[in-house]
């Protein structure tokens, strides 16, 4: 399919604190466009102050999407991102409007604009064999036991990144190929869409400071309560959405494991660790432009119109 036929996608990526939803925001003000989220947490309802959704102010000034999509004990994975995403460029394009998406989450892009691996199947005893070996021994064993047969794969892998580990684990089980086979076989090499990559670029000093900043505006914003308020309602949290960055540390305090102090804090430090991990993923993408954000705006614009011209 030749580029002129295929929808342009402005995309805003970048590091959690670096600003990507202002920005996002004001381009889709400049060009005509409508915002799609591309952050794994944001998709939850009841999780707002804990996944620094865009504020009500952000969201009014333009359309938002792709938030608010499922509670927080409903699956929804990169291939649900990737159905409703597409379906949402689609119907934005033919509204005369410009879709602008924004996010953190790396697999979430690249399913969108680079195309899905069709892994096997999962196999629900051996999936919950494999828990319960995490339960015993600690993720940390698994990511041992992944590193032997995929070390690839383990590499690419936080070695607390339970779902995943779990994930590339039961697919050699089950196929005898490692997870990174599947993944070089498929090649990443459908492009849908024509795009745009801008990723913002933040001192690392600086962001240091707005991810602290942030924690502490959670606290103040009322993280305890949102996270008791779940807990209520009755949501585990050994769910997903519930062992994130900023529930399960805030979770812990709650269950008298922590002081608040010492939750602030460890919040804190798995934010500054997941920014950087984020910022390594992004790193790799030959694709992104980085940009300075909101420094040089005017700049990031000039880029965007001669994308769109």
């Amino acid at each position: 399919m030749g580029s002129e036929a295929r929808p342009e996608l402005v995309i805003v990526q970048g590091p959690t604190a670096s600003g990507k939803s202002d920005l996002a925001v004001r381009l889709a003000e400049r060009f005509g466009g409508e915002v799609i989220n591309a952050d794994s947490m944001q998709v939850y309802r009841r999780m707002d102050i804990g996944t620094a959704k865009p504020s009500a102010e952000l969201r009014a000034r333009v359309p938002h999407h792709l938030l608010d999509v499922v509670e927080p004990d409903e699956p929804f994975s990169a291939a649900d991102f990737r159905s409703h995403a597409s379906r949402l460029i689609a119907d934005i394009q033919t509204r005369g409007k410009r879709a602008i998406l924004v996010g953190g989450t790396g697999l979430y892009i690249k399913a969108l604009t680079r195309g899905l691996v069709e892994s096997p199947g999962g196999d629900e005893s051996l999936r919950r064999e494999l828990e319960e070996q995490a339960e015993r021994e600690g993720v940390s064993a698994l990511h041992r036991r992944l590193a032997e047969v995929d070390p690839a794969a383990a590499a690419r892998l936080h070695p607390n990144d339970r779902v995943r580990i779990v994930r590339a684990l039961e697919v050699f089980l089950l196929t005898g190929r490692t997870l990174t086979s599947w993944h070089e076989g498929h090649g990443f090499s459908e492009q849908p869409y024509r795009c745009l990559h801008l990723g913002i670029e933040v001192e690392r000093a600086l962001l240091v400071r707005r991810v602290e900043e942030r924690v502490d505006r959670m606290i103040e914003e009322g993280l305890v309560a949102e996270m008791e308020g779940l807990l209520v309602a009755g949501y585990a949290p050994s769910l997903k959405a519930m062992s994130s960055i900023g529930y399960k540390e805030i979770c812990a305090y709650l269950a008298g494991a922590c002081t608040l102090d010492e939750a602030i804090g460890l919040i804190k430090r798995n934010t500054r660790q997941y920014a950087k991990r984020q910022l390594t993923w992004f790193r790799k993408d030959a694709e992104i432009n980085w940009v300075e954000y909101p420094a040089k705006f005017d700049s990031i614009c000039s880029i965007v119109m001669e994308f769109y011209n």
